[in-house]
């Protein structure tokens, strides 16, 4: 009888030490299923800003954002939004380029926003009229590729 009931209190253990495990697992991947669905669902509400300048409905992001290459250069409240990178080095790269290939010599790096990117603007403007303008006429302006969703407008905050 006693072992009999040895076995059984080892078995016991056994089952809920998986049954733990088991529950562990079960429950971290909610949570993290849960945060990756809620940031989505920030990120897609945040991109979805449109505005309506000279008839062209165009996306525009208020931003606090700060500049995060050069002290030299100086962020306009409105500025056209052609690349985003994590990492400094890869958006000083992209900025080079549009200044030395497709003559952007007024483009400039900002850091910013809750994913703390790296935005590399092609230029900056005082008007949302003008950022507006040259966000029509971007595939003539900036000779290198852009991905979707960019470009936009970044109002500075």
């Amino acid at each position: 009888m006693m072992l009999m009931a040895a076995v059984l209190l080892t078995a016991c253990h056994s089952s809920e030490k998986n049954y733990r495990e088991a529950y562990d697992k079960a429950m971290e991947r909610r949570q993290t299923g849960i945060a990756a669905e809620t940031y989505a669902k920030i990120e897609a509400e945040r991109q979805r800003y449109t505005h309506v300048i000279n008839g062209d409905s165009v996306r525009m992001i208020y931003m606090n954002v700060n500049i995060a290459i050069d002290s030299t250069d100086v962020a306009k409240p409105f500025s056209v939004v052609v690349a985003s990178f994590t990492q400094r080095i890869n958006a000083k790269s992209y900025r080079d380029r549009l200044r030395e290939e497709c003559g952007l010599k007024d483009s400039y790096v900002v850091q910013g926003g809750p994913d703390k990117l790296y935005y590399v603007v092609a230029q900056g403007f005082d008007t949302h009229t003008d950022a507006a303008a040259m966000l029509h006429d971007i595939d003539k302006k900036v000779c290198l590729k852009i991905l979707e969703p960019l470009p936009w407008i970044l109002r500075k905050l």
